[in-house]
C-alpha cells in the first residue's frame, strides 16, 4: 500500500478525495486483472501507475456494460454511461468516482481525449456482436471496438508527436490478443450462443456452429482451434516491435504484455478442444519469470 501511496504522490494526485477515487480503481483492477495489475505495479514508473490503472478500470467498466445482460438493458446502460463520460470531460467533474479519476488522468494525458471520443463513437459494435461471418467482419470489429478500447490504456504510454508506428503496433497486438481471447473464451461464449471464430474459418475445417456448441468436432475442431491460435500467435510475434516503439517509461510493461500473451497462446494450444470446458492460463511460474526478467 505504501508503494501505491508513493505512486499517487509521484503522479501529483494530492487532494484527499481524488486519492480515494484512484484507490477505488486500484482495488477494482487488482481484483479483476490481477496479473496485469502486478505487471503494472512492478514495471511502470510511479508517476504512470495511477493513470494506467484508472484507464484500465474505464476499459473494463465499459466492457461490462456492453457485454452483460439483455440487449435492451445493455443499450440503456451504455447510453447512460456515454452521456456521463462526455459530461465529465466537458465539465471536469462527475458524481462517479471512476470518472473523477479518469478526468484527472485525461488532464495529465490530454491525447486521451481524442482516443476517448473514438472509443465512445464506435464501441457500440460490441452491443450487437453475435459472431462473424467472415474474417473481414472480425477485422472490422477489432477496428471498431477492441483497438479503441485498448488505446484507452496504450494512449497513456504513447510517444509524443507522430505515433503512427506505435499505434500500428498496438493494432497488431490487439488483433492477436482479441483472436486468442475468442478461442480461450469459447466455453463462456457458446453458453451465450455466439463465438468469435469467423464462420468462413470454421467452414474451411468443416466445423459447424452446432459442432462447436456441442463440442463434437473431433480432429477438425482441434485443427480449427490450432489454426486460430497460430494466426493469433503470428500477430503477437509481429507485435514484438511494440516495446521498441514505446517510450522508455512504458517499455518494460509493453514487452511483458506481449510475452505473457504468447505464453497464453501456448497454454491455449496445449489445451486444444479442452477450452470448450474452461479457459487456459499460462503457467504461473513462467509468467513470474517474464515479470522478473523485465523488472
Amino acid at each position: 500500500m505504501r508503494g501505491w501511496t508513493k505512486s499517487l504522490d509521484a503522479a501529483g494526485v494530492r487532494e484527499p478525495g481524488l486519492r480515494e477515487d484512484y484507490d477505488r480503481q486500484r482495488q477494482l483492477v487488482r481484483r479483476f486483472r490481477r496479473t496485469a495489475y502486478l505487471a503494472a505495479r512492478l514495471l511502470l514508473p510511479r508517476p504512470l501507475l495511477p493513470h494506467v490503472v484508472t484507464a484500465t478500470a474505464v476499459m473494463h467498466h465499459g466492457d461490462n456494460l456492453l457485454d452483460t445482460g439483455p440487449l435492451s438493458q445493455r443499450e440503456t446502460a451504455w447510453a447512460s454511461w456515454e452521456r456521463q463520460v462526455r459530461e465529465a470531460l466537458r465539465t471536469g467533474t462527475s458524481d462517479n468516482s471512476l470518472l473523477r479519476a479518469f478526468v484527472h488522468t485525461v488532464s495529465v494525458h490530454p491525447r486521451l481525449r481524442e482516443i476517448v471520443e473514438t472509443y465512445l463513437t464506435t464501441a457500440t459494435a460490441e452491443l450487437r456482436f453475435a459472431g462473424f461471418a467472415t474474417e473481414a467482419d472480425y477485422q472490422a470489429y477489432v477496428d471498431a471496438y477492441s483497438y479503441p478500447a485498448f488505446m484507452l490504456v496504450a494512449g497513456v504510454l504513447a510517444p509524443e508527436g507522430d505515433d503512427l508506428r506505435y499505434r500500428t503496433a498496438c493494432r497488431t497486438f490487439i488483433e492477436g490478443s482479441q483472436r486468442l481471447d475468442f478461442v480461450n473464451d469459447l466455453a463462456e461464449d457458446v453458453q451465450e450462443g455466439r463465438v468469435g471464430i469467423p464462420v468462413d474459418a470454421m467452414e474451411r475445417f468443416g466445423v459447424t456452429m452446432d459442432g462447436v456448441v456441442s463440442g463434437v468436432g473431433g480432429s477438425a475442431l482441434e485443427e480449427l482451434i490450432a489454426d486460430q491460435v497460430a494466426t493469433a500467435r503470428t500477430a503477437l510475434l509481429a507485435a514484438k516491435e511494440l516495446p521498441a516503439l514505446t517510450p522508455a517509461d512504458g517499455r518494460r510493461l509493453a514487452g511483458a504484455l506481449v510475452e505473457i500473451e504468447l505464453l497464453t497462446a501456448d497454454a491455449v494450444l496445449a489445451r486444444g478442444t479442452g477450452v470448450l470446458h474452461g479457459s487456459a492460463n499460462p503457467p504461473l511460474g513462467r509468467t513470474l519469470r517474464v515479470l522478473a526478467h523485465r523488472y
